[in-house]
C-alpha cells in the first residue's frame, strides 16, 4: 500500500504491445501496481490488433489504440507517407495523454510506444521505457535517448549500460489470471481438468504459434508408445488450430489444444515440461517458475537474440535447445522421454532454472513508477 498523498492517484499510460512479448511484461507492471495501490489509473495504448485488444480485456485494463507505422519503405513516396502517419500518431498521443492527465509513461515496445513516449517527453511528464531482450529493437533504441529512465532484463544490454537512469530489473512477469483483483476476470482453467500424477507437457510457440514446433510435436506424438499418463497443452497458433485440434481428436490422448490461452501462468505452474521459443519473456517466466524446458529459439528474431537466450540457459543446464533446422519428430521424441523418464535431471534442471530468476521486475518497475522508496542497489538484486 502507498505510503503517502505523494504517491497515491497515479495515471499511468502503459505503451506498446502487438505481440505477447511486448504486451505480457506491460500487463505485469499494471498488475504490481493495482496490487501496491488500488487508485492507480492504468490505461495501454496501442494497435487495434485483436490479440492486444482481446488479451487486455481479459485482464480487465482499458485500452485505446493509435495509427502506429514505421518509416520504411523502397521509395520517397512511402516514407514520406509513413512519416505522415508518424506525425498522425504523435497528435493522437498528445491528445490521449493529455486527457488521461497522465502522471507516467511507460513503454514496452512496439511501434505504437514510440508516439507516447515521445509526446509525454514534450509534455514534460515522467517516461522510461522497459527493454526485454539484451538487443534492443528499433523503437526502444530511438526512445532509449528520449526516455529519462530504462529498465533493462539483462546486465550485458546492448546501448544501455546501467547508471544513474538505467536500472537492471529482469523481464515483468504477470501474475495468473486467478489473481484476486476485482477488474480481472477470470475463466474455468484447462488445469482443472488434469490429473495429479499426469506427466503435463505444454507446447507454445508464443503468442503467434510456431509452424515447426507445431509439425515436430505432432511427429513425435505420432511415434509415441506410452501416453495412458499423459496430458498435453497445445498452444498452436490461430493458422494451425483447426489442424491440431483434428490430429488430437483423431487420437486418445488427453489434451486441449487452442490458438492462444489466457491463462498461461496457471499453466506453467502445473506444467512438468514445456516445449517453446526463446523469447525474452518466456525464458524469464520459466526461469523463475523453475520448469525444465525444451527451447527451439526462432531463427529469424533480431540479432539471432532467441538463440543466445537458449544457449545460454543450455550451457548452465536449465534446458535442452534443439535448433529450428535440427528439430524433427525424431529429435524431439528423445528428448521429451529423456527427460519424462528422468526425475532427478527435470529436478536439477528446475533448480538451476530458479538460480537464474530475476522474480521482483514488475514491482520494481512500479515502485519507480509510485515513487516509492528504494535504492539503486535494489534495483541490481537478482532475487
Amino acid at each position: 500500500m502507498v505510503a503517502n498523498n505523494q504517491t497515491a492517484n497515479k495515471h499511468v499510460i502503459i505503451a506498446g504491445g502487438k505481440t505477447g512479448g511486448h504486451l505480457f511484461p506491460g500487463i505485469a507492471v499494471a498488475q504490481a501496481l493495482m496490487e501496491k495501490d488500488p487508485s492507480t489509473k492504468i490505461l495501454f495504448v496501442g494497435t487495434s490488433a485483436p490479440f492486444e485488444t482481446d488479451t487486455l480485456a481479459r485482464y480487465g485494463f482499458a485500452h485505446k489504440s493509435i495509427i502506429s507505422s514505421p518509416i520504411k519503405g523502397k521509395n520517397i513516396f512511402a516514407k514520406v507517407w509513413s512519416a505522415g502517419l508518424v506525425g498522425i500518431s504523435l497528435i493522437q498521443a498528445l491528445a490521449i495523454i493529455i486527457a488521461f492527465r497522465a502522471d507516467f509513461i511507460l513503454g514496452v515496445g512496439g511501434f505504437s510506444s514510440f508516439a507516447l513516449v515521445l509526446a509525454g517527453r514534450i509534455l514534460f511528464r515522467n517516461t522510461a521505457i522497459h527493454e526485454q531482450n539484451a538487443f534492443p529493437g528499433m523503437t526502444n533504441r530511438m526512445l532509449s535517448k528520449i526516455a529519462r529512465t530504462r529498465f533493462i532484463s539483462f546486465k550485458e544490454t546492448d546501448g544501455m549500460p546501467e547508471n544513474d537512469t538505467t536500472f537492471l530489473v529482469g523481464n515483468p512477469v504477470r501474475r495468473p489470471l486467478s489473481t484476486p483483483l476485482e477488474n480481472i476476470r477470470t475463466d474455468e482453467s484447462v488445469v482443472d481438468r488434469i490429473n495429479e500424477d499426469d506427466f503435463l507437457i505444454l507446447v507454445t510457440g508464443g503468442s503467434q504459434g510456431a509452424a515447426s514446433i507445431n509439425k515436430a510435436f505432432t511427429d513425435a506424438v505420432a511415434m509415441m508408445k506410452e501416453t495412458r499418463q499423459l496430458f498435453i497443452i497445445h498452444q498452436t497458433g490461430k493458422n494451425a488450430e483447426a489442424q491440431i485440434q483434428q490430429f488430437y481428436g483423431d487420437g486418445d490422448i488427453r489434451h486441449q489444444a487452442a490458438a492462444f490461452f489466457y491463462d498461461m501462468p496457471a499453466i506453467q505452474d502445473r506444467a512438468d515440461l514445456v516445449i517453446s521459443r526463446a523469447g525474452a519473456g518466456t525464458v524469464s517466466e520459466l526461469c523463475i517458475k523453475g520448469k525444465p524446458a525444451i527451447l527451439v529459439p526462432y531463427p529469424y528474431a533480431a540479432d539471432d537474440h532467441q538463440t543466445a537466450n537458449a544457449r545460454f540457459l543450455a550451457d548452465q543446464g536449465a534446458c535442452i535447445m534443439i535448433a529450428d533446422k535440427d528439430l524433427t519428430g525424431e529429435t524431439l521424441l528423445a528428448a521429451i522421454e529423456d527427460l519424462q523418464h528422468n526425475t532427478k535431471k527435470r529436478a536439477d534442471m528446475a533448480d538451476t532454472m530458479k538460480a537464474l530468476a530475476m522474480p521482483h521486475g514488475a514491482d520494481l518497475i512500479a515502485d519507480r513508477i509510485i515513487g516509492a522508496n528504494g535504492s539503486k542497489r535494489e534495483y541490481n538484486v537478482p532475487a
